[in-house]
């Protein structure tokens, strides 16, 4: 289901816009910092879905742009049949960043899904938009022209925020087969949540703030959705869900809304909280993001921070543009991958059984799972929450706070290696800065484990119930 928050640089303490969520996939999730790519003229990529897909359709070859800008995300194995390896977006070299959201469409537009439908799926437009977009407007652009050209791959119905330093946009992407989408753009007074995307009212023809496709509004009325004498159009009661804000998005609205009304507005740690509270993130969540929107002197100074679970028990941690590489706790582990369960580290029945080798590097796979030993520390905290959970939560901070009291230092000294011309020697301190909070959180993360594992064994509190406990959401 996915969870994306957009705040405005007007009601931040710092005047810098934020993006920032998480990813709701029960599969494996890791860290990738993507090179930039040219490619052939006559290149192409696979996008789509499978036969075998939740909603089924057929993979399809589209062309592929000429060069692919550098970027970081997090890619993972399975959603609905989807082919893997799959995306939710991240940031690229030029600022834009991009989340994707589910948003489910009305049921008679699932119903009328063509069972071979064709064109990009949700994860195959967050990853071109990451790969190509230069601006938050050109990747809306590019994905009214990717439907409009190629068609779109559905499971029901789907969102992105894309946003970069100046304004950010909601993109719903509509079920049907009928190549509706609906983008509105958010500005610097914008707080918006998604979970799912929603857009309400609409005008009656494109403008600076709504895009749309020019028979938008002409599939509502041949099917008897909506008559231009009842009243404006509203995207998400005509063609969404019906239920336009949810629960859990009015309430963390109306809580960044407040927070923006203290004298010192928003700050860096309420967006923090934002996609950390117990309130919202649990253990559907698989990793966290947020991403500060700003255009630095130079793109390797574009950073986010990343948690490798839900950040309730993980710390958000730097990430540069300018590094090369993450620890390898934090890479593509067997754990949770879709596929594995069946594969070894074994290449003596490749030639007549090649599925049965494992994807996952050999060195790698020995370094230990991040995502494995953050989830264990998740499930450990949340059956003793007043206690343990709150220790938890508490030391996270405090790790937060430490390595953003080093950044402003990290980052000048990067800032005067670039502007002397010293990219390798930037990449290289943002890097070692990067890769010596994620490497200690994890260390971290493995004593809290086995401290937390231990303190429950000895009261006899360990859960071994069927039924997990933990926080109560409010979705």
């Amino acid at each position: 289901m996915s969870y994306g928050i957009y705040i405005g640089r007007n009601h931040t303490a710092d005047g810098i816009a934020y993006l920032a969520g998480y990813g709701d996939e029960p599969s494996s999730h890791w860290l990738e910092i993507m090179p930039r790519m040219a490619h052939d003229r006559d290149a192409t990529i696979t996008v789509g879905v499978t036969p075998q897909a939740d909603m089924p359709g057929r993979l399809t070859e589209i062309p592929q742009a000429g060069e692919t800008a550098r970027n970081i995300r997090v890619s993972y194995s399975y959603y609905l049949g989807v082919p893997a390896p799959l995306t939710n977006g991240g940031l690229n070299e030029h600022g834009v960043a991009v989340r994707d959201i589910w948003s489910t469409s009305r049921a008679e537009l699932i119903e009328m899904t063509p069972g071979d439908q064709t064109g990009p799926n949700y994860s195959d437009l967050a990853r071109i938009v990451i790969e190509r977009a230069r601006t938050a407007r050109e990747g809306v652009d590019l994905i009214g022209e990717l439907i409009a050209q190629h068609g779109y791959s559905t499971y029901g119905g789907n969102s992105h925020m894309i946003a970069d330093p100046d304004e950010a946009w909601v993109v719903i992407e509509f079920a049907g087969g009928k190549g509706l989408w609906c983008a509105e753009r958010l500005g610097p007074d914008s707080i918006r949540a998604s979970r799912p995307g929603y857009i309400g009212e609409v005008p009656q023809s494109p403008d600076d703030d709504f895009r749309f496709p020019a028979h938008f509004f002409d599939v509502a009325n041949e099917q008897g959705w909506f008559d231009p004498s009842d009243g404006p159009f509203h995207v998400n009661h005509i063609y969404g869900d019906g239920k336009h804000r949810w629960d859990g998005v009015i309430w963390i609205e109306d809580e960044m809304r407040r927070r923006a009304q203290r004298a010192g507005k928003i700050t860096r740690d309420d967006v923090f909280w934002s996609i950390s509270t117990p309130r919202l993130t649990g253990d559907t969540a698989g990793y966290g993001q947020v991403v500060p929107l700003v255009h630095p002197e130079h793109p390797g100074l574009r950073m986010l921070w990343h948690a490798p679970i839900g950040p309730v028990t993980a710390p958000l941690l730097p990430v540069f543009m300018g590094q090369d590489a993450v620890p390898l706790p934090y890479r593509q582990h067997r754990y949770l991958t879709t596929g594995e369960s069946h594969r070894f580290l074994d290449r003596r029945k490749e030639d007549n059984a090649p599925d049965t080798v494992s994807q996952i590097p050999q060195g790698v796979e020995t370094a230990g799972s991040a995502v494995y030993a953050f989830k264990r520390l998740m499930h450990l905290a949340f059956q003793k929450p007043d206690l343990i959970l709150d220790e938890v939560d508490r030391h996270w901070r405090a790790v937060e706070a430490g390595a953003n009291t080093d950044l402003p230092d990290i980052m000048a000294a990067a800032r005067t290696l670039l502007n002397a011309g010293q990219e390798a020697q930037a990449g290289r301190i943002l890097e070692q800065f990067s890769t010596m909070w994620l490497e200690r959180a994890y260390h971290d993360c493995l004593a809290l484990g086995e401290a937390a594992h231990v303190r429950l064994r000895a009261e006899g509190s360990l859960n071994m119930n069927s039924t997990p406990v933990g926080p109560n959401q409010i979705w």
